[in-house]
């Protein structure tokens, strides 16, 4: 066990005779093995380790099974890879102090890959296991490819459901299951032909090639969807002033956002939009609209938009701390901005987009106090006038955008430190 007392290792459909030599070795000296009931199955009777199921649920209690008996040797079932969308990670997470080795498997994805042809760094990942399947609304693209983890026997119909109301009925849908294993499967359909009722086997990867159809719904993954691509109350930032304000944000891998002000929540969703580890926390104090912008979310492939009901600047006082502010709405209500700016991470921004005299008063006050930029959106869309087109202008927006300086650790003088 090379000295370690906890090894997670990846087996296959297979079983035991896909493992390698050292997978099986490490088995062998196991004096307890946890897994799943169809992979202890798996092993062969003369181990001689305690075999253990894991409880369900299994995550409330999986730290406590796992650091329990620490003199003893124990090993990990893991399904293939167990890095990739696999327990290793969760094991790593729960018990940061526990040294842990790690014996991978071919994944599930590298082994569709490898039936299809497929290249591994082309293709689209997406595991129904952790995230519900409109995620995959932002990966629907023409020409795409996407290897889909199914979480249940009718996930290939429930992707196949979405893709037609999406338009993309042609799209060709291949379920792979029992890969590697004696009674491996394939199963192959477009879309629109793929069984309401039919039932997939526990372990498979559907693989996805997207068409689109006629009338496919084609939405850009860059910022600045269309208006209509929302469903709202007349309170939305528009497209063409959302598509400034993103790039005002600057959003990055892995950040977090407070959209202040949500109305239909088209920043914080397109905030998401950008990378599947952003974060964003919308704040609204309208119920209705609430609810509205969770549908929102839903539809634009983001169900994971954390909303929350309340008035600002009182409804921010628990919130995490941001990355990235943005003040859609009340940034003349008394304190916002200076909340907003003391909530802020050293490094973040803030970005607010105002109409009113009012309010521009208020963006112009902390210009003065904090610095930043202070700019005037104009936009101008051609409209009939009578028989002729002429030019009819949006209501301005004044955006503030503003940089917190990151706080340096002033130089310790000469003799100050005696």
């Amino acid at each position: 066990m090379h000295g370690c007392a906890l090894t997670v290792v990846g087996m296959g459909a297979e079983g035991w005779a896909g493992l390698t030599l050292s997978a099986q070795e490490v088995l062998g000296s196991a004096e307890l093995i946890f897994g799943a009931d169809r992979q202890l199955d798996l092993l062969p009777a003369d181990l001689t380790g305690d075999r253990i199921s894991w409880p369900k649920p299994m995550l409330p209690g999986l730290a406590d099974l796992l650091g329990s008996q620490p003199d003893r040797r124990r090993v990990v079932l893991a399904s293939g890879d167990p890095t990739f969308h696999g327990i290793a990670t969760t094991i790593a997470r729960l018990l940061p102090d526990q040294p842990l080795r790690i014996l991978p498997h071919p994944s599930s994805v590298s082994l569709a890959c490898a039936r299809l042809g497929w290249a591994q760094h082309e293709v689209d990942v997406v595991s129904l296991v952790t995230a519900p399947p409109a995620t995959m609304h932002p990966l629907i693209q023409p020409g795409r490819r996407l290897l889909v983890l199914v979480a249940g026997a009718h996930s290939p119909a429930q992707v196949a459901e979405l893709l037609r109301a999406r338009g993309f009925g042609p799209s060709r849908l291949i379920a792979l299951s029992n890969l590697d294993a004696k009674d491996e499967q394939r199963v192959q359909r477009t879309a629109d032909e793929w069984p309401e009722d039919a039932v997939a086997e526990p372990l498979t990867v559907l693989a996805v090639e997207c068409v689109a159809g006629p009338d496919a719904d084609r939405l850009s993954v860059v910022p600045g969807l269309p208006d209509d691509a929302y469903e709202n109350d007349g309170q939305l930032t528009k497209r063409h002033v959302r598509a400034i304000t993103l790039s005002s944000l600057a959003p990055s891998p892995g950040e977090l956002l407070w959209d202040v002000g949500g109305g239909a929540g088209s920043i914080g969703i397109e905030w998401l939009r950008q990378h599947p580890s952003n974060a964003a926390v919308c704040v609204e104090r309208d119920a209705e609209r609430v609810a509205r912008i969770q549908r929102n979310a839903e539809a634009l492939g983001v169900p994971r938009l954390d909303l929350v009901t309340g008035s600002a600047p009182q409804a921010l006082a628990e919130l995490p701390t941001p990355d990235a502010i943005f003040i859609g709405g009340g940034a003349g209500n008394p304190g916002m901005i200076d909340t907003c700016w003391q909530a802020l991470r050293p490094g973040g921004r803030l970005v607010a987009n105002v109409t009113t005299l009012e309010s521009e008063q208020a963006v112009y006050a902390a210009q003065v106090r904090y610095g930043g930029e202070l700019t005037r959106i104009e936009i101008t869309r051609a409209a009939p006038i009578g028989r002729f087109t002429g030019w009819r202008p949006a209501m301005p927006v004044t955006q503030w955008v503003a940089e917190k300086p990151v706080e340096v650790d002033k130089p310790v003088e000469k003799g100050a430190e005696q």
